[in-house]
């Protein structure tokens, strides 16, 4: 990398959650000074846009790669007991478990556990002494009563407060945004068209302004590249794929602890295909899976499968979100939960994940080859929880010139390109 002394142009391509916290750990290092150091993000659409603003926002100790969790994990805590992140963006420690369900048919769950009349109230059978003697039968924790007694057919935990804790991504990542912006760092909105690299070394990276469509030149001694599933558009040397995520979020009809769950639903044979629901039309499998997170504020996030039936769009302006998908999810933890049910849909989004294109698996966290040019992408879903770590991490390539916070040679970009 160039040396630490005299003048340095960081140019931090994608403002995301890896390239905020690289930002914020960057303008944290002992050797960074405002005065000879310029630290610029070049974001094509918005902070947070894709992804780091639609994801679940799981943290755990047991997420993969376990070379960088425990690191990120930890800095999360840190991190959020230096400036608030309980209130600011809502981290928390939760339990988490694997849950297993049976769905009812949506007519069904209109009428069994709950029903609703002239918008009414809601009677919840569930809370019957019948129904909590069967939830514990099952084995579900006692808080964790928020989904309906007949459903529900077992449970493992997976994590628990001392192992498992969340943040809401889109908070998270605009707070890291804003205190790296604190600090010195300049964020700039523009697509990014070149990175002069002549010679095997950096030295320049040209993007379109988004305000005025202009095309700029800024000098740059050192790039990294995070720009999630966008990173080969930037470097097309970067095994990076996307998967396309579509999530939705809902208020519950009353307030639900603090789970992250795994689900494993097994539908009616004619769940969604017959008159029972008018709401949802398509053609379902037997077993369907889909993430459900509660959130402080009276928030649910539920996420599905991924597809790759759309391919990726030039920014996360232009992601497509399928309607269809979003109300599947929907229509899923609603078969289970009345408090999902009789909920309100509050958002139904879609983002894109990014993959790592080798056997290795990923992410890429490191030198290229290219003399001033970093990786740090392929996060998968555990971008938000290895955002942190991967931060750290880079800031310390940029000025130490090595990874010293943990040992990632099996991450090392250069294996792979």
């Amino acid at each position: 990398m160039s040396s630490t002394t005299g003048q340095r142009d960081i140019v931090i391509i994608g403002g995301g959650i890896i390239g905020c916290t690289t930002a914020y750990f960057l303008t944290r290092h002992p050797l960074y000074d405002p005065q000879r150091h310029k630290i610029t993000v070049l974001e094509a659409s918005k902070v947070a846009g894709g992804a780091s603003g639609k994801a679940g926002g799981l943290l755990a100790l047991w997420a993969y790669p376990s070379n960088i969790v425990p690191l990120s994990y930890r800095l999360h805590a840190q991190l959020a007991q230096e400036h608030g992140g309980h209130e600011r963006w809502g981290y928390r420690r939760i339990h988490c478990g694997q849950l297993a369900a049976k769905g009812r048919l949506l007519k069904q769950a209109n009428g069994t556990n709950g029903t609703k009349e002239n918008g009414g109230s809601v009677s919840l059978q569930k809370r019957s002494k019948q129904a909590i003697g069967t939830l514990r039968a099952a084995g579900i924790p006692k808080d964790l009563d928020w989904f309906a007694a007949e459903s529900v057919k077992g449970y493992d935990e997976m994590g628990d407060p001392d192992t498992t804790a969340q943040v809401h991504p889109y908070q998270f990542t605009t707070s890291m945004a804003k205190l790296a912006e604190e600090k010195g760092a300049q964020i700039i909105l523009g697509m990014v068209t070149d990175i002069d690299r002549s010679d095997g070394v950096v030295k320049s990276v040209t993007y379109k302004d988004k305000a005025t469509a202009e095309t700029r030149t800024i000098p740059a001694t050192d790039v990294v590249i995070s720009a999630g599933p966008w990173s080969q558009s930037v470097y097309p040397p970067a095994p990076i794929s996307a998967l396309r995520a579509h999530s939705v979020t809902i208020r519950p009809s009353r307030p639900v602890s603090a789970y992250a769950l795994f689900t494993e639903i097994s539908l009616p044979a004619d769940f969604g295909r017959t008159g029972e629901s008018t709401r949802s039309k398509r053609s379902h499998g037997k077993h369907v899976t889909p993430e459900i997170y509660a959130r402080p504020n009276n928030e649910v996030y539920a996420c599905g499968e991924g597809d790759t039936f759309v391919p990726l769009p030039k920014t996360t302006a232009d992601v497509e979100t399928d309607d269809a998908r979003c109300q599947d999810i929907i229509d899923y933890i609603a078969s289970i939960s009345d408090e999902m049910r009789d909920g309100e849909v509050t958002a139904r989004q879609a983002c894109y994940l990014p993959n790592v294109n080798a056997s290795s698996g990923g992410p890429l966290i490191g030198e290229t080859g290219v003399k001033g040019l970093l990786l740090a992408t392929g996060h998968t879903c555990w971008g938000i929880q290895n955002g942190p770590g991967t931060g750290k991490l880079i800031s310390e390539f940029v000025f130490d010139g090595k990874a010293k916070s943990a040992s990632i040679g099996s991450l090392d970009p250069r294996k792979v390109l």
